[in-house]
């Protein structure tokens, strides 16, 4: 409930009131969207709430005046690849608004040189694996990535926790081998040195 009301307050009471003029993250969201179709560019949003996406898509199409594109857990498989085919081959829609777990493996949107994270999931993992929809093999441009944050709220506290294991999972291997090149001689022996339980009498 907390990330839900970070959203937008007709997220949490789910009233189906008024979206406009009363949530900081929602326009903000707009401006970006704004600026992506005026700019032609192509844009991914990802939320992990299935019924924000579906309050977004609306929203945001009436306001840009343009098709906004959006797929959750329900899409059946036939229209989730046909509105991926749509996305990448066409100009338009600019926009793909689509739930975390649902868009967020298996599909190649490489025609999207924008990728929006609306809310933050716990692990860093998750919102990774969604950015590389549009950051992947076929890509030629840029990739510009937004994580929104609502200041002094359990959004800014998540992303303080999903920063430090990053910074953990950093300390303990690194990314690729160069952690190796920063060990000590001694390290090293230890690393590659059998046990002494390991070696038979």
């Amino acid at each position: 409930k907390l990330k839900q009301v970070c959203n937008h307050p007709a997220h949490l009471l789910g009233d189906g009131s008024r979206l406009a003029g009363r949530s900081g993250k929602l326009a903000r969201l707009e401006e970006i969207c704004e600026e992506i179709v005026a700019d032609g560019d192509r844009g991914l949003c990802f939320t992990q709430y299935a019924e924000f996406g579906r309050m977004l898509q609306p929203y945001l199409a009436a306001r840009l005046g343009c098709e906004v594109l959006y797929l959750h857990g329900g899409t059946p498989k036939r229209q989730r690849d046909a509105m991926v085919a749509r996305f990448q081959a066409e100009t338009e829609p600019a926009l793909f608004i689509l739930s975390l777990k649902a868009g967020g493996t298996g599909l190649n949107l490489t025609a999207a040189s924008h990728v929006i994270h609306v809310d933050r999931w716990w692990n860093p993992a998750v919102e990774d694996q969604a950015t590389d929809r549009a950051f992947r093999i076929g890509q030629r441009r840029d990739v510009q990535v937004r994580k929104f944050v609502c200041v002094g709220t359990v959004e800014e506290r998540i992303d303080a926790m999903i920063e430090e294991k990053k910074a953990l999972a950093g300390k303990i291997v690194g990314t690729g081998e160069s952690w190796l090149a920063d060990m000590s001689v001694a390290d090293l022996r230890d690393v590659i040195a059998l046990a002494p339980e390991a070696v038979s009498q």
